[in-house]
């Protein structure tokens, strides 16, 4: 997959064996590109259709049972225009990111746009989605709390801040009143599993070579428009908790509104070294001792076997590099059928990092940590995490 960029960093691709290869490969990302589009435009016909399931099963109830919640109708009215405002910002993030792939264009023509709108109106979802690229979709949505909003701020001080603040120390960069770095720092920094992007641009703020790298599409084009369209502070508003029917303490929670993004994302100097690459970690990685550092936050559990994540890690790395690691160990593909899963424990996880000649210089545990909660909820998932520095010896 080709790499896409953020913020005046250069393209590039990662090769191909044959023109074959390349041509298979092209068709399959096109593919893979048209699908994630239709996601994001049926995310409206969902959403609405859930909010039909509700309004049926409140038209069932006996006139008794209605009077006692007189103002849910009124709610699910409200859900469904917050609905059309999450479809509006889907729309302005959609628009313009064709050119970051292969100049496929979303719409292309007229009648590809008919098209895509018929299959949006369709109670089915449109060929090739499935549930899996919905929940995809709705993270995503929530993915911007987490990353660029004030509602965010506990979770990224909770997790992005020890990871910050370890660069800081073994990196010292020099920085204005403002924050914002007097002069570049000849430090590289590569964050895989970057999501949206706001642990690598903080890094970037900070004046260091940084470079996200990200797998997910959905989150691709999600992150380039709030890293290259939103000049604005809480310019966009977005309602990501509509879908969240159980577990709500008022009405008020689940209709309420966020705004994105909590800083300017432009304020970076024009010549700042900043990227964002897109294809799997494992491919596109493999240059010996290239990064002087690797921060990794909620990312190792993405592996279908994590020791070569270690393994990757130990060759990229230069000498006294250092690997930050912030997370729990949730294995993404361990209940998906047909997908090669290893998992292991932390404690058998910490022996492969020591055999391959880390040191490790820092290690806490537990800290309990959420992602992407929802603070007004009565149900709460969070995960007791491991924060290490692993160094690689001079």
């Amino acid at each position: 997959m080709a790499k896409s960029t953020h913020n005046h960093e250069e393209t590039s691709t990662v090769s191909n064996d044959s023109d074959t290869q390349t041509i298979t490969n092209e068709d399959e990302e096109e593919k893979h590109f048209r699908k994630v589009i239709s996601a994001f435009l049926y995310y409206k016909t969902l959403a609405r259709n859930r909010v039909r399931r509700a309004f049926y099963s409140y038209n069932r109830l006996s006139d008794a049972h209605k009077n006692l919640v007189p103002k849910y109708e009124t709610h699910l009215a409200q859900l469904l225009k917050c609905i059309d405002r999450n479809d509006f910002v889907i729309r302005q993030i959609l628009n313009g990111c064709e050119h970051l792939f292969n100049n496929y264009s979303i719409f292309s023509n007229s009648a590809e746009t008919n098209q895509m709108s018929t299959e949006q109106d369709s109670l089915s979802p449109p060929s090739g989605v499935t549930s899996m690229d919905m929940d995809k979709v709705k993270t995503t949505i929530k993915q911007f709390v987490r990353d660029w909003t004030q509602d965010g701020e506990q979770e990224r001080f909770v997790c992005y801040k020890p990871i910050i603040d370890e660069v800081k120390r073994r990196f010292p960069p020099t920085t204005n009143e403002g924050g914002l770095s007097n002069h570049y720092s000849p430090i590289q920094i590569l964050v895989p599993g970057a999501g949206l992007g706001r642990l690598s641009w903080e890094f970037a703020r900070l004046g260091y070579a940084c470079q996200g790298n990200e797998v997910s599409l959905y989150m691709l084009i999600a992150s380039h428009f709030v890293l290259n369209k939103c000049s604005q502070i809480n310019a966009h508003t977005i309602y990501p908790w509509i879908l969240n029917f159980c577990n709500n303490i008022t009405n008020d929670d689940q209709s309420r509104a966020v705004q994105f993004p909590d800083v300017d994302t432009s304020s970076l100097p024009m010549d700042s070294r900043f990227s964002m690459s897109a294809g799997d970690f494992l491919q596109i990685y493999n240059d010996p001792n290239d990064w002087d550092c690797v921060t990794t936050c909620f990312f190792i559990d993405t592996a279908h076997n994590v020791i070569e994540y270690v393994e990757r890690l130990w060759k990229i790395l230069k000498p006294g590099g250092a690997w930050i690691n912030f997370g729990p160990l949730l294995y993404h593909f361990e209940d998906i059928p047909n997908e090669m899963s290893f998992e292991i424990s932390y404690a058998d996880l910490r022996t492969a990092i020591l055999s391959y000649g880390f040191q490790i210089e820092t290690e806490k545990l537990p800290i309990r940590a959420g992602y992407i909660k929802n603070e007004r909820s009565m149900l709460h998932y969070e995960y007791d995490c491991v924060f290490f520095v692993a160094v690689k010896p001079e």
